[in-house]
């Protein structure tokens, strides 16, 4: 039987493309290796959003060929779709495939196969796009999916490569998205994330009736399904329609990931972000309001041009007071073709690397804080499929995302949602429960 392996870099949006590609694989008569076993194919789906990013996506490929000289290593995703002319030199590359025609994947690795020299399969992005349809029809031993309802973005930051890698906004039909997670309901998901490129845009080209919130609407009544997720929403478009959703319905779970980038207004207009700092702590507050013990978790940028000092000061104190519950720390990253790469005033490494272990350690600080408040009450946790590796504890999510593991033999409960008690921190970001 013929052997592919997949290695992932980078979002959610990346990993449900990958699963995608997976079942196409298995479909053409592939068995699905690890990415350090020998294959006849290797498919690396790469990320560019950081210089880091695209390191990787170099590293793993040269990696592949090396495991097997003989193999096809195939590069696909954003790196692919923005570098082509790049990564078809890499030493060993021998397909390249963007982030379109990734449902011809099978076809053009044995097209690949045919010829001696590497294949450049990238397809420009045009100004109009349809959403790509790549069903995922389970998801491997998971109680949680990850499902992607819209693709691209049309916003344009001043640091993000991603409007050029993944094209304008495009949603998927809501018809689709349903059948799907009626499909993945069957075979034991209870909880599913909705993602995409800029998710709460989702809508914008399938007419005024149709949005994320009415989307939710629609997956709400789907039997089976326990929980709904959002990967990560822009703070202007959480309205007071999503915020009564979050207040009042118990499969929507209370956890909004709102990426702030800068807690400075003079880097947010220089990043091209659509709010203010004061803009942004409004809709929090509104939000807490009506939800008080909802997650919200954010990513901040250190080091963007230009920031001093005193601005990254400003950052630090504005996460403090809003008080997150998590941070996911970037750190800023050249990319080419954006309006940042121009910029003067670009900062050291050196002071990135200071400012980022600063938010790392307050981030930790933010979420055994958050998690405290949580201690000896009862929240149902829903156990998943997998033990911890390092532990063989149980672990879980709560639906206001705080991680629990349970020291529990049975395997009975897992796939479960169960009620939990949590006991004690475990570690900064997680809680010790009981069942």
């Amino acid at each position: 039987m013929k052997k592919v392996a997949f290695n992932t870099l980078g979002c959610k949006v990346n990993q449900y493309d990958t699963e995608s590609m997976m079942k196409l694989f298995e479909e053409a008569g592939y068995e699905i290796v690890d990415f350090k076993d020998k294959a006849d194919v290797y498919v690396i789906n790469t990320c560019t959003v950081t210089h880091e990013g695209a390191r990787k996506s170099r590293q793993m490929a040269r990696q592949a060929k090396r495991r097997n000289p003989e193999s096809i290593v195939a590069v696909v995703g954003c790196y692919a779709q923005v570098a082509p002319d790049e990564v078809i030199k890499i030493d060993g590359v021998d397909l390249v495939v963007g982030t379109k025609s990734r449902n011809e994947l099978v076809e053009l690795v044995e097209k690949a196969k045919e010829t001696d020299l590497p294949l450049n399969c990238v397809e420009a992005m045009e100004e109009k796009e349809e959403f790509e349809e790549l069903p995922v029809e389970e998801f491997k031993g998971r109680t949680r999916a990850v499902i992607k309802v819209e693709d691209g973005c049309n916003q344009y930051c001043s640091y993000c490569i991603i409007p050029y890698a993944r094209g304008p906004v495009r949603s998927r039909r809501p018809g689709n998205a349903v059948k799907e997670i009626q499909t993945l309901v069957q075979v034991g998901v209870k909880e599913v994330v909705l993602t995409g490129i800029h998710l709460g845009a989702y809508g914008q080209d399938l007419g005024p009736d149709m949005n994320l919130v009415e989307l939710i609407k629609m997956l709400i009544k789907i039997e089976g399904l326990e929980r709904i997720r959002l990967s990560s929403i822009e703070i202007t478009e959480v309205d007071d329609e999503m915020i009564d959703l979050l207040a009042n319905e118990p499969k929507f779970c209370p956890h909004l990931h709102l990426p702030l980038q800068s807690g400075s207004d003079t880097i947010l207009k220089a990043m091209n972000r659509p709010y203010t700092t004061e803009e942004f702590a409004s809709v929090v507050e509104k939000i807490r309001s009506r939800v008080p013990d909802i997650a919200i978790t954010t990513d901040v940028m250190v080091g963007f041009p230009g920031e001093t000092d005193e601005l990254f000061e400003e950052t630090y104190r504005f996460i403090e007071k809003i008080g997150f519950s998590q941070l996911h720390v970037f750190k800023y990253s050249i990319r080419q073709g954006t309006p940042a790469a121009k910029m003067k005033n670009q900062v050291s490494h050196q002071v990135k690397n200071v400012r980022s272990e600063k938010l790392r350690l307050l981030g930790e600080r933010l979420t055994l804080e958050y998690n405290q408040k949580f201690l000896n009450k009862v929240l149902p946790v829903l156990i998943e499929e997998e033990r911890d590796q390092s532990t063989g504890m149980l672990t879980g999510v709560t639906p206001n995302y705080i991680r629990v593991y349970i020291d529990e033999e049975s395997n009975k409960v897992k796939g479960k949602i169960l009620p939990v008690k949590l006991v004690k921190s475990y570690g900064t970001k997680a809680v010790l429960g009981k069942l």
